[in-house]
């Protein structure tokens, strides 16, 4: 069984309040948010279907007005971005900076000392997928061979195919 919906009375009137003057669509669907279930004991999910949105969004809304966004105060979503981070932006390009310069100098830099250091830096294992997302969040790629010579010529080698003779003799 769900627990008891405990209705703050002011909070009621700060929305019926913010209602009547609201100015945009986004004020009024946080206003509502508050309303609707506190008023007329309507679950989330039929919040959600009147107001129409998810029912997700219907606890955001209320926490939105809640934190006064819905009057024009500052919003702050706490979701997205690098929440798990094992270095700041500034520390990962500190600890890149020695293999920048090396790889200015034409030298080709090989993940798995970069992986060792890494490691040894942070005090603990990563594995290597870390290290190439960390070398792609700061513009690197992979440089790899290509599939065939620049100066190869596709009609020499078919000739050579057909040509060739086909027993190998000792001379």
């Amino acid at each position: 069984m769900a627990r008891p919906r405990r209705t703050d009375a002011e909070l009621v009137q700060k929305a019926r309040a913010a209602l009547r003057q609201a100015q945009t669509v986004e004020q009024i669907r946080c206003a509502q948010a508050i309303l609707l279930p506190a008023l007329s004991g309507r679950t989330l999910e039929q919040t959600a279907a009147l107001l129409g949105v998810g029912r997700s969004t219907v606890p955001r809304l209320q926490a939105r007005f809640r934190c006064g966004v819905a009057s024009g105060g500052q919003a702050s979503r706490n979701w997205g971005g690098r929440r798990r981070a094992l270095l700041s932006e500034e520390q990962e390009r500190r600890f890149l900076a020695p293999w920048v310069e090396q790889a200015g100098r034409g030298a080709m830099l090989v993940v798995s000392p970069l992986r060792a250091a890494l490691a040894q830096a942070l005090g603990r294992a990563v594995s290597a997928s870390v290290v190439y997302r960390l070398l792609a969040r700061h513009g690197w790629r992979k440089v790899a061979p290509d599939t065939r010579h620049p100066k190869s010529d596709p009609q020499v080698q078919e000739n050579w195919k057909k040509n060739c003779r086909k027993c190998w003799q000792l001379s």
